[in-house]
């Protein structure tokens, strides 16, 4: 299968390894791009749409990006910060009053943003169609108490971090999540970005194809275990994103739709000082924000050293070798999609793909497009 679109010489090494990864098969269709400074340098595409390989992957081709989509949920935060709308020391609670129930009065806007507050998941019993119900999902994380003491600890909110943030977007703008993000972000921009996905559109989706099994059974764990409580309610269904039910709500955490282009045209403003093509989303001030350390050690649900800055991730040696260290934040989705907003280069690094891989927080393809771009950045 042909790769197509386009990359100068400096990165036919990238272009090589995706070849190579969609002739083994290791890739069914996926794309990605390199923005620095404004300028795309790369901007390839390739392999298959569909398990059957019988659907090619287009330019227009997009999919669910799983947690890639909580790069987006920040930014539209991070906007309200900046025009004074939101602080992020200021307790969740001053804007959604009902969050303040079980002990949650103290949580700050930062414990959300940085995955410390507490607050990682459901409590039973809640199942995928509570998930789905905006109000009653919001209602369960208001009234439930902390898990652990906030702003000690990170302990990813894998699935409720829109929930949480969205809820709070809503009550200052009046707005939905997925309704900010397409008036305020993607539209301005132009960028095939949507959470959730317009019917519309369900035709030039790329299904997903789930990952390897986790190495392990949540059920086994004891009840009280973080990891249980925080990927097990709702269970983790792959094949829960290629619904219709999936695809109308309006999950900030995981359901966000779109393509390498897409998610590069909208996080490269990070990287390019809040300013993309003559719109402004954010003054170099709220960027700075990101940068504030709020976590650095063991990841109370994922196990694993993490450093969160508000909002997004921070480069980790042990966890993320492949992520320089500087001024970069990042985040990927589970199966393998990623952005890195490269601050220091001014470069935004963007991959989105159908199949997915093993690991949370990138996979072993990921990994290999990021060393072979940071091998060509820095020859």
């Amino acid at each position: 299968m042909t790769v197509c679109g386009q990359c100068g010489p400096r990165f036919d090494a990238l272009r090589t390894v995706f070849e190579q990864h969609l002739a083994s098969g290791e890739e069914l269709g996926a794309s990605m791009v390199i923005d620095i400074d404004g300028e795309i340098v790369a901007d390839l595409w390739g392999g298959y749409s569909d398990s059957g390989r019988t659907r090619p992957w287009e330019r227009d081709t997009i999919t669910n990006v799983w947690s890639s989509t909580k790069t987006v949920t920040s930014l539209a935060v991070l906007m309200l910060v900046d025009r004074g709308v939101l602080d992020v020391r200021a307790p969740v609670a001053k804007y959604w009053p009902e969050f303040a129930a079980n002990g949650k009065e103290h949580i700050e806007l930062r414990h959300l943003l940085s995955h410390t507050s507490g607050i990682s998941g459901w409590e039973p019993p809640f199942g995928l169609d509570d998930l789905y119900d905006w109000d009653l999902a919001s209602a369960h994380l208001a009234a439930q108490a902390p898990w652990w003491e906030p702003g000690t600890a990170s302990g990813y909110h894998a699935q409720n971090f829109g929930q949480l943030l969205g809820e709070v977007v809503r009550r200052v703008t009046a707005k939905t999540l997925a309704q900010f993000v397409a008036e305020e972000i993607a539209g301005p921009l132009d960028a095939d970005f949507q959470i959730g996905a317009r019917e519309s559109d369900w035709p030039r989706i790329s299904d997903v194809v789930a990952p390897p099994p986790l190495p392990f059974d949540l059920t086994a764990f004891p009840e009280d275990n973080l990891l249980r409580r925080t990927l097990g309610t709702p269970p983790l269904d792959a094949d829960a994103a290629n619904t219709a039910p999936w695809r109308r709500a309006d999950l900030g955490a995981y359901n966000g739709h779109a393509n390498a282009r897409s998610l590069a045209r909208i996080m490269s403003v990070i990287p390019r000082g809040g300013t993309v093509d003559g719109t402004t989303l954010l003054t170099p001030a709220t960027i700075e924000l990101i940068f504030e350390e709020q976590s650095n050690g063991p990841d109370l649900v994922l196990g694993v050293p993490l450093r969160f800055g508000i909002g997004y991730g921070l480069p980790e040696p042990r966890t993320v070798p492949y992520i320089p260290d500087g001024r970069i934040c990042f985040w990927g989705g589970w199966g393998g999609s990623m952005v890195v907003m490269d601050v220091d280069r001014r470069m935004t690094i963007t991959y989105a793909m159908n199949k997915m891989g093993p690991g949370l927080i990138g996979s072993p393809r990921s990994e290999a497009y990021l060393r072979t771009i940071y091998q060509a950045i820095d020859a």
